[in-house]
């Protein structure tokens, strides 16, 4: 993970982040962001949920 991708994360924190504060914004987002690559590495590895895929043919 780069230190500007993880600073760039830091400074852009979600308004329900914002609200509630963080001691430190930086390790936050690196722990988000390997959250992150994670999930998007391994689709199965978000816990306890499914991710579905589908095409917009297989939507409503």
């Amino acid at each position: 993970m780069t230190d500007d991708r993880t600073a760039r994360r830091a400074a852009d924190l979600l308004p329900e982040e914002r609200a509630v504060g963080s001691a430190d914004p930086e390790a936050q987002a690196e722990a988000i962001l390997a959250d992150s690559d994670e999930r998007e590495d391994d689709r199965g590895a978000a816990p306890d949920t499914v991710l579905e895929h589908r095409t917009s043919d297989e939507t409503v």
